[in-house]
């Protein structure tokens, strides 16, 4: 039998990989020698192993395997195939533990796989490598059971704070609500957000901007302890907490805003949140809806940092997201019109012009006030689309009085200063009144132009050049709302106009405080009237501030209880019948000569 030089053996014994060397000895497989990584799978002594394999191989193996093995065996031994067979087999030896088959012991899966080897002597040796496949799947399950753990931290915790994600939400956002309202509390949802976190970004770095995400996040989590605070997408927080105190709850939210502040690297303002209530008919993912809708609310308001849901509130919201989603649809359908108030002549008591306003008859909503789709299509910068409009309609519509006999008087109509941002209003006019054909009855002093005081206020400079070329075109420029709370006498050095209108506020309560709005008022229409200025008064309701606007001179009224606004077919149907009621063009002259 091979013998095996003493530093060969000790190379081949020391080995991890687990194999055993056989040689051809009188037409049987004698072991020479076994492996330690052998050993080790087996989990015997190098004694043990090698007894095993000279008379307990066949012995421990499973009934229904041992005549393939003994097969593949005999013609690998006879070098007439390879070695390679997988097979059950009980490994624990018979002499070390006789009771192992009686306590059912499992078979271990084991694959051998063997070649011949020639030697540097010129001896002829086989060596097999036994691997145990059970093991080696023990492994592979835990690996596999750990990957899987792993993976379910990954899928439920948000990788840059370690917070709870959306996933953890969406399965157990519920359970926490129960638990909450099993401990008799009301759970609340706040839907938190950075505010401006991409110009946090731009200015400071993506590296800053996770850093204020992660601050935002333990400041949340430290601010409600026992809450569940997950991180939504991008710079949203939600948290669902039994902190239903409603000015506890904003206490915390501020004093959580100015840590963040306070600690954050570069300048911020924080988070801003909505928050809901939990009701058991909508579950937390409503509340999260409805959060977002006050969220919302906060806008651009820099003094509010917490906005609490209610009803009333998000059905103004949707009112809204009506008017806003339906602008088009209004004006392409023609549920706005234009209404035509009458601006009266003090003096002659005719009319001397009319103010287009715009009316929104919905079919599905009904009636929608100025005083509430305006502001809106404000906040939303689309005021210019209605504006355009309107100005369209009234072009129209002066072609269509002038056609159907009706004495011309000029027509205002009311622009902002959102509208020059989006267009070339003189432009516009101009492309109006010429494809009206508007040139053949009047020129284009019966177009006005009424903008706000406040407007010129907050954007002079941008405003100033366009309206120049407005009233150089020949159109008439009047401010409007001269009173309201921005009024300044120095706007009449900087801009020219051709009347000013006096804001309605200054005609209610004329006797109150001394009649201290009787004397402003007085005063103001005598330094207008030194400016060369045609002045009006607009919000007459009766008769007794009628006869105080003609007592201190102002040229022209407007209100209620001068004329109603009235729809196009209404005042062709005056004009008509009453056209000695309008005021003619050389009225109107004479009129201007004396100021």
């Amino acid at each position: 039998m091979y013998k095996f030089p003493d530093d060969l053996r000790k190379a081949y014994e020391s080995s991890p990989l687990s194999f055993v060397y056989f040689q051809n000895v009188d037409e049987k497989p004698v072991p020479l020698l076994v492996s330690d990584g052998f050993c080790r799978n087996t989990g015997m002594t190098r004694e043990n192993a090698m007894e095993w394999m000279r008379v307990g191989l066949f012995e421990r193996m499973h009934p229904d395997d041992v005549g393939v093995v003994a097969q593949i065996s005999d013609e690998f031994l006879h070098k007439r195939s390879n070695y390679d067979v997988m097979f059950r087999c009980r490994i624990t030896p018979v002499d070390t533990d006789p009771d192992s088959e009686a306590r059912g012991e499992e078979y271990t899966v084991i694959h051998g796989l063997g070649r011949w080897q020639t030697l540097p002597d010129g001896a002829e040796v086989a060596v097999i490598n036994y691997m145990n496949i059970s093991e080696t799947t023990g492994v592979i399950r835990e690996q596999l059971t750990a990957y899987e753990l792993h993976q379910r931290d990954r899928f439920y915790t948000d990788p840059l704070t370690s917070l709870p994600n959306l996933n953890y939400l969406h399965e157990f956002g519920e359970d926490k609500v129960a638990s909450i309202r099993s401990d008799g509390r009301t759970p609340q949802l706040i839907f938190s957000d950075i505010y401006s976190m991409q110009s946090y970004n731009n200015r400071y770095g993506m590296e800053e901007g996770d850093n204020l995400i992660r601050l935002t996040a333990e400041t949340l989590k430290n601010r409600f302890p026992g809450a569940l605070v997950t991180r939504g997408a991008d710079d949203h927080f939600i948290i669902i907490t039994r902190v239903d105190d409603k000015d506890e709850l904003k206490k915390r939210m501020i004093y959580a805003n100015d840590i963040i502040r306070d600690t954050a690297s570069g300048n911020t303002s924080g988070i801003r949140s909505g928050v809901c209530q939990i009701d058991p008919d909508t579950g937390w993912s409503g509340a999260l809806d409805h959060a977002k809708h006050a969220l919302r609310r906060i806008d651009n308001n820099m003094n509010r940092e917490v906005a609490f849901f209610s009803q009333e509130a998000d059905d103004l919201y949707w009112r809204d997201r009506y008017i806003v989603e339906n602008l088009d649809r209004a004006i392409e359908n023609g549920w706005i019109n234009v209404f035509y108030q009458a601006i009266r002549r003090v003096e002659s008591c005719k009319t001397a012009a009319y103010e287009g306003l715009a009316r929104w008859n919905d079919p599905y909503v009904g009636r929608i006030p100025p005083a509430e789709f305006i502001p809106v299509l404000i906040k939303y910068h689309l005021l210019y689309k209605l504006d355009l409009y309107i100005l369209e309609q009234v072009c129209k519509d002066f072609k269509l009085r002038c056609e159907s006999g009706v004495p011309p008087v000029p027509v205002s109509v009311n622009f902002s200063r959102q509208d020059f941002d989006h267009a070339d209003i003189k432009a516009e006019m101009d492309r109006l009144y010429d494809s009206c054909g508007l040139g053949r009855y009047v020129d284009k002093s019966y177009l006005i132009v009424e903008i706000t005081e406040q407007d010129l206020a907050i954007r002079a400079d941008r405003l100033k050049e366009q309206l120049k070329l407005i009233r150089e075109s020949g159109y008439q420029l009047w401010l409007d709302d001269f009173g309201s709370g921005y009024s300044a006498i120095n706007m009449f050095s900087r801009f020219e106009f051709d009347l000013i209108k006096f804001d309605m506020e200054l005609m209610r309560g004329l006797d109150e405080h001394n009649g201290m709005n009787r004397i402003i008022l007085k005063e103001l229409v005598n330094v207008a009237k030194k400016l060369g200025l045609q002045t009006l008064v607009e919000g007459l309701e009766t008769q007794e501030p009628l006869s105080f606007v003609k007592e201190i001179g102002c040229d022209m009224a407007q209100g209620f209880y001068v004329h109603k606004p009235e729809p196009i077919d209404d005042i062709i149907n005056i004009g008509k019948a009453c056209a000695e009621s309008f005021e003619t063009s050389e009225e109107r002259a004479a009129f201007s000569e004396k100021l």
